[in-house]
């Protein structure tokens, strides 16, 4: 919606310095956050799904019991995070993330050497979808968060938004 792009907008003006200026993530410390988010696009399925310091931090945010989300193509990064022997510390995790069917819709499918539903199964990871395509879906499981695709992301946030608030006050 027009108002919504605006204001998005103007929010993301404000902090043009930080996201002009970003930091490598080997220097984060992911304890300093509440929740550690990665957000979709292509890039994940790009980059981060074979960058080795990203899959250690996802790997021990995951086991750390802390809040770990990831929206749409970002759980294309968990694939970095295979364990010596081969397996991934989310196996058996329940998830979500953009659809076979919901790529195919969009012209950059042709493009992709893979899609995200199928490799998220070949890492073991329990992976399910919303009835109907482009509509938002989220999946929790323990401390881990995912939305299927740009739909999911309000109600994705608004579960970590509750579970902050609910964890900060006990």
């Amino acid at each position: 919606m027009p108002w919504k792009r605006k204001e998005m907008r103007l929010y993301l003006d404000s902090i043009q310095t930080v996201l002009a200026n970003p930091v490598a993530l080997d220097t984060v410390d992911p304890d300093a956050f509440d929740v550690v988010f990665y957000p979709g696009g292509h890039g994940p399925m790009e980059d981060l799904a074979f960058d080795k310091t990203s899959g250690a931090l996802l790997a021990n945010r995951l086991a750390s019991g802390k809040p770990l989300a990831l929206l749409c193509h970002a759980p294309a990064a968990i694939l970095a995070a295979a364990g010596p022997d081969g397996t991934s510390p989310f196996a058996g995790y329940r998830m979500t993330g953009l659809s076979n069917r919901e790529e195919l819709l969009n012209r950059f499918a042709r493009k992709a050497p893979w899609l995200l539903e199928d490799r998220l199964k070949e890492a073991g990871v329990d992976y399910s979808k919303g009835r109907l395509p482009l509509r938002p879906y989220v999946v929790v499981d323990r401390n881990l968060y995912t939305g299927q695709n740009p739909q999911s992301s309000e109600d994705l946030a608004n579960r970590l938004i509750n579970e902050v608030n609910t964890t900060s006050s006990t």
